[in-house]
């Protein structure tokens, strides 16, 4: 009788630079082989510490790295405050969600587009996702949102997925009953939710796109994961950095009177195409793309499909359309002319 000869396995260890290549459409903060490629990278230790909080929670919390944030904080309050209606909102706004921001702000202030420009933001960022960060969103908000928490990613995406991330950060200290942010760590790793799944048509549909769509899923997820919120009391010129599908939004304000100054800035990467997947019917071909401006540089950035512009995939898509009705249509003729 045969007897089984037990093989020693030997310790193998991941074939990194496999690990790095195999995936080029996955953020590598995102990657599921994330804590094998990281020992590897010649990162320093900060952006070691952010980009393990980002894959494990979701977000990280980071001190703004500007030694002129303190004025430059103090300037955009007193340029943006004259444009906010704070006796109405006090009145009116406040007990029914309905926030106050600026968005675009960067346009006509340097210092709100000297936040979303920070070198070392997006030079940690760069490193984080595997591709070039660039801004393309400011927003200014002067008391808390009391938004519903919700994803980013149904507002704006990314083909491939979750190349997007946002940055805000405190322009003053922000104490519990001004309705801080409020997010839920680990969210980030559920699907990301689309229309179709939430029996939602687009297309040839008289819909308004809205994030109260996703509500309910939303709420059952948390519901059935047993998720609590963290809440994000900080001190002036802290930052958080979150992933593009964590759970986010801003809790109840339970002082009117209470101001949370802060400033949003919302990044993507390069050569991906920029969605706005609430608006769109992905599946089928119906893309709300954005045509967006780096905030940078003031440049128009293209969408990229992998590898090539998205327009010249389209274009190329439409002729081959057109040549195979154009066959079909002939080809009954064709037939007539051999007989």
């Amino acid at each position: 009788m045969l007897m089984a000869t037990a093989v020693p396995v030997a310790n193998s260890k991941p074939d990194v630079d496999r690990l790095k290549s195999i995936l080029p459409g996955v953020p590598l903060v995102e990657s599921p082989f994330f804590d094998d490629i990281l020992p590897t990278c010649d990162f320093d230790a900060e952006t070691a510490r952010v980009g393990r909080d980002l894959h494990e929670k979701g977000f990280a919390v980071v001190r703004f790295p500007d030694e002129e944030f303190d004025a430059r904080a103090e300037r955009i309050k007193n340029r943006l405050a004259p444009r906010f209606d704070f006796a109405g909102w006090r009145e009116n706004g406040w007990k029914v969600n309905d926030g106050l921001r600026v968005q675009d702000a960067w346009t006509f202030d340097a210092d709100v587009r000297a936040i979303a420009v920070n070198a070392r933001i997006l030079q940690i960022l760069e490193k984080l996702y595997g591709r070039k960060a660039w801004p393309f969103q400011t927003l200014n908000f002067p008391v808390g949102t009391q938004q519903h928490y919700h994803s980013d990613s149904v507002h704006f995406s990314s083909i491939p997925e979750r190349f997007m991330c946002g940055v805000w950060v405190a322009l003053e200290d922000i104490g519990d009953d001004a309705g801080p942010l409020e997010y839920y760590p680990g969210s980030h790793k559920w699907p990301i939710v689309y229309n179709d799944q939430v029996g939602v048509r687009i297309a040839g549909a008289k819909r308004r796109a809205s994030q109260e769509l996703y509500h309910q899923v939303w709420e059952a997820l948390v519901e059935k994961t047993h998720l609590a919120p963290e809440y994000f009391s900080p001190r002036k010129g802290d930052a958080l950095i979150w992933a593009a599908n964590l759970l986010h939004g801003g809790s109840c304000q339970r002082n009117p009177n209470a101001t949370r100054w802060s400033q949003v800035t919302h990044y993507f990467f390069e050569n991906c195409c920029y969605v706005t997947p609430m608006a769109s019917d992905m599946f089928v071909g119906k893309l709300q793309l954005r045509r967006l401006v780096n905030i940078a540089d003031g440049k128009q950035v293209p969408n990229v499909y992998v590898d090539a512009p998205y327009a010249s995939l389209g274009i190329s898509f439409r002729f081959r359309e057109f040549l195979a009705t154009m066959r079909r249509s002939l080809s009954p003729i064709a037939r007539k002319i051999r007989h």
